[in-house]
């Protein structure tokens, strides 16, 4: 994690007296700890030999809310100690708000820090992960400042490498479960999906003056190593030799050349395969059709589908997926010079079918189309899931938290649009309108990618009619997430900046594939 925590779940049985674990005989002499309770439960935890008087006139005068997240101090005395104790809201202890409720805890978070909450005990299992997983992506931070100490002498860049910072000593959080069993078996999977999210954010937020295809493959490789995954990196030579002409034309502009990058997972027993392909454009100014400055500021975010995927596939060995993944990137920088593909041109994509382009602005489906046809023709998996930061249409439609989900199939997307529920990771899954995609015709290639028609406006739906003619009419969804995949503010467990919305998701969705996938799909 970007800040280093030292996250222990403790075996607490609710009948246990809160006294025993808050005591000088806790190895935290020095009283630097800060105990987080439950409002809701307040007035059983037995606060009143530290508060001095009954809990719920403590509350009162604090002001302290229920609300998910509310976090209200005072200081109470522990022995001849001064500790802070934190009066935490649960919301309606729904899994998304206890996810809330954890993500307040995680920002208080600092390195150093100590923290004891309770607030977890009595609640089950599945409540106790979401906290935890609350907790860890609530404590993410990314920075490049630099950290000056007293002597004036430049610190740490945290947050730069995709490792993470420790920024210091490790903070060390303790929450009690009551569910030894289950309750800690949450933890430690709320642990792999919050590192897995906060991989992804990374890669995200790295800029892109690092953040070049090659960086980016290098990592994915660096990533596959430490994951028990399998990686092949496709070069500009073998692009070209395979006829992957969407991929070279986006980054045909740029200096830095693209890749594509391929993971592989692959249990023991296994009958399905799934392929997840990530848009990776690791800078988008439009190309020739230049974006204002103010649109190319978060472009930077720009592979964050890419992103997700690599996060996903780093998490799959340690929570046993059951079913072959194949993770594809299609990572390319699309810059604007003398080598850049133009408006009326003409390119070839793997497999042959051609497209003119319209606008390099709509670079993203170009590059997923190569990959898609690839994973199509070659890899012949039983679904295709692809994520990619597309449309400003998507983001107008469903603001900054939902992601647009398009699917040719209806098994498929109620098992996504369930993850998605699962997760904190909502999706709306949206119309591929048969009749739009006659806007998408062109005279003088098989495709367009955007409409010939000014007056056509579906821009979100005309980007999944295009990549739709690419999937071989296999099993596909397809996961617009320019709006969710990139923040302006803290809210909830989003931090600003890149979320790694997808990561959860893919693998809450991969996780529960206990049955066929031709099952989820209705035998086809």
């Amino acid at each position: 994690m970007p800040i280093d925590i030292q996250l222990t779940a403790i075996p607490a049985p609710a009948d246990t007296p809160l006294a025993a674990y808050v005591s000088e005989a806790d190895g935290l002499a020095d009283g630097g700890e800060d105990i987080v309770v439950a409002v809701q439960g307040a007035d059983e935890a037995g606060l009143e030999p530290y508060l001095g008087g009954p809990a719920s006139d403590v509350l009162a005068a604090c002001a302290a809310s229920g609300g998910a997240g509310d976090v209200t101090a005072t200081v109470v005395r522990v022995g001849d100690k001064a500790r802070r104790l934190l009066f935490l809201g649960l919301g309606d202890g729904s899994e998304a708000d206890l996810r809330t409720a954890g993500a307040a805890v995680g920002r208080r978070v600092a390195p150093g820090h100590r923290m004891l909450v309770p607030a977890a005990r009595g609640q089950p299992a599945e409540a106790v992960g979401a906290f935890a997983e609350g907790l860890l992506l609530g404590a993410y931070r990314f920075s490049l400042a630099s950290r000056r100490g007293a002597g004036g002498e430049p610190g740490a860049h945290p947050g730069g490498e995709p490792d993470g910072w420790s920024g210091g000593s490790p903070a060390e959080v303790r929450l009690l479960v009551t569910d030894e069993g289950r309750g800690l078996a949450a933890v430690d999977e709320a642990q792999t999906f919050a590192g897995a999210v906060a991989l992804a954010r990374d890669l995200a937020n790295t800029p892109s003056l690092t953040k070049t295809p090659a960086w980016l493959a290098d990592e994915a490789v660096r990533v596959a190593a430490a994951s028990g995954l399998s990686a092949r990196i496709w070069e500009p030579a073998e692009l070209a030799a395979e006829g992957f002409g969407g991929l070279l034309a986006v980054g045909s502009g740029s200096a830095r050349p693209p890749r594509l990058i391929e993971l592989g997972y692959q249990p023991a027993l296994w009958t399905e395969h799934v392929v997840l392909v990530g848009k990776g454009i690791t800078f988008d100014s439009g190309g020739l059709s230049l974006k204002p400055n103010e649109g190319m500021q978060a472009m930077k975010t720009d592979m964050a589908g890419g992103a997700a995927v690599i996060a996903a596939m780093s998490a799959l060995a340690k929570l046993a997926v059951p079913v072959r993944v194949t993770g594809l990137v299609a990572a390319a920088e699309n810059m604007p010079s003398g080598s850049a593909m133009r408006p009326g041109d003409v390119i070839t994509h793997y497999g042959g079918r051609t497209t003119e382009v319209l606008n390099t602005d709509a670079e993203g489906r170009l590059v997923l189309a190569d990959a898609l046809a690839y994973a199509d023709a070659v890899l012949q998996p039983d679904a295709m899931v692809d994520l990619a930061t597309l449309t400003g249409a998507a983001r107008v439609a469903l603001g900054g938290v939902m992601g647009a989900l398009y699917a040719t199939d209806d098994g498929l997307a109620q098992a996504l649009l369930a993850a998605g529920t699962q997760s904190g990771e909502p999706l709306w899954r949206m119309p591929l309108v048969d009749d739009y995609g006659d806007a998408l015709e062109s005279p003088v290639a098989d495709l367009a990618n955007i409409p010939h028609a000014r007056n056509h406006r579906a821009g979100s739906i005309d980007a999944a009619l295009f990549l739709r003619e690419f999937t071989g009419k296999r099993p596909w969804a397809h996961l617009d997430i320019a709006g969710a995949a990139r923040s302006r503010a803290e809210e909830g467990d989003r931090p600003k900046g890149a979320t790694g919305f997808g990561t959860r998701l893919l693998l809450r969705w991969l996780t529960g594939q206990n049955r066929s996938l031709r099952d989820l799909h209705g035998g086809q």
